[in-house]
């Protein structure tokens, strides 16, 4: 099974959710108009970014949360778009940040336009996110993604402080990637029940859900990173390495491997050096363990849901499970 979300699009519109199909192209056609319109420079990174495409889970799982069959309204519309669009800006910041030349197999905003044409698309992909969010009248829609993005901002000084470090631990790793990855998942899902007046109950446990689905995300998105290829992942094998970002399997092999203890990441600056530590961490044959901690999560999340009808907990499943496709 293919780990593309249009693949759970397909399965849901056999159960009578073709709405999820609908929702998922108002919300790209509403992106693309609320960042083209902002002047030669803004408006094509900010287009260009928006048509580099993406797996779309985020805004899958808002379309999702809000009931199967998926009935499209405004404010799932709107919904969908700002969480996509704030990921969008996440992605082009850390760009800078790193100094990344490629994204999803294509040019970054920062290797194309410049430092500051990039920081300025970022910023604009955010306040276009809470600008149309916030139109949509749910005060507590924007508090719920003011929350992630505070976390994301969070996590992303935390990921600075520990660049380079190798004594990060397993925990402080965790924390890390709660904050900048699952609690933008969990928004996403708050956001889907938000948009039909689910009870509060319910759109904490679909939070909670979203959450754990996130963590097992970056789990295996760090596992990626090891094994590649560049031409799945769009960027090149051992991208974290060289940017000095210390994860899961790195710190598992380093218990391991006593080469791998002696390591000076600051001195893995080439592609070339990436790849023959990338080799030493599958080596030590910590892939695996870091496979069953995201299988868990996985498992964590389908228990978290609450009572749902069966075709939407079906749905819900179906996207926990393809982030498990993406490792194999």
């Amino acid at each position: 099974m293919s780990a593309d979300p249009a693949v759970v699009v397909g399965r849901v519109t056999e159960s009578g959710g073709d709405g999820a199909a609908s929702v998922l192209a108002a919300a790209e056609t509403r992106m693309l108009a609320l960042t083209a319109q902002f002047g030669p420079t803004l408006g094509r990174h900010g287009a260009e970014t928006i048509r580099a495409g993406g797996k779309r889970l985020r805004p899958l799982l808002v379309c999702l949360a809000s009931g199967v069959p998926v009935r499209e309204s405004d404010a799932l519309v709107r919904a969908a778009c700002a969480v996509e669009l704030i990921h969008s800006a996440t992605l082009v910041h850390d760009d800078v940040l790193d100094g990344a030349d490629l994204r999803r197999g294509r040019p970054t905003v920062v290797s194309s336009g410049g430092r500051l044409a990039a920081t300025a698309t970022g910023d604009l992909l955010f306040s276009r996110a809470f600008a149309d969010l916030a139109a949509g009248g749910s005060v507590a829609a924007v508090r719920s993604l003011a929350d992630a993005a505070r976390a994301l901002a969070a996590g992303e000084l935390l990921q600075r402080a520990d660049a380079w470090d190798l004594t990060v631990t397993v925990e402080r790793y965790l924390e890390r990637c709660r904050l900048k990855t699952a609690k933008l998942f969990r928004a996403a899902c708050e956001l889907g029940g938000l948009a039909v007046d689910a009870r509060a109950d319910r759109i904490a446990a679909l939070g909670l859900f979203g959450e754990s689905i996130g963590l097992a995300f970056q789990l295996f998105d760090d596992v990626l990173d090891v094994t590649g290829p560049p031409e799945r992942t769009g960027k090149p094998r051992g991208a974290d390495l060289l940017d000095g970002t210390v994860t899961l399997p790195l710190i598992l092999a380093r218990e391991r491997a006593g080469g791998l203890g002696e390591l000076d990441l600051r001195g893995v600056s080439t592609a070339e050096a990436a790849a023959r530590v990338c080799d030493e961490i599958i080596a030590t044959g910590v892939l695996d363990a870091v496979r069953t901690d995201a299988l868990g999560l996985v498992r964590t999340a389908k228990a978290q849901l609450p009572v749902l009808p069966r075709a939407q907990r079906d749905a819900l499943e179906l996207v926990a499970d393809q982030v498990v496709e993406r490792y194999r």
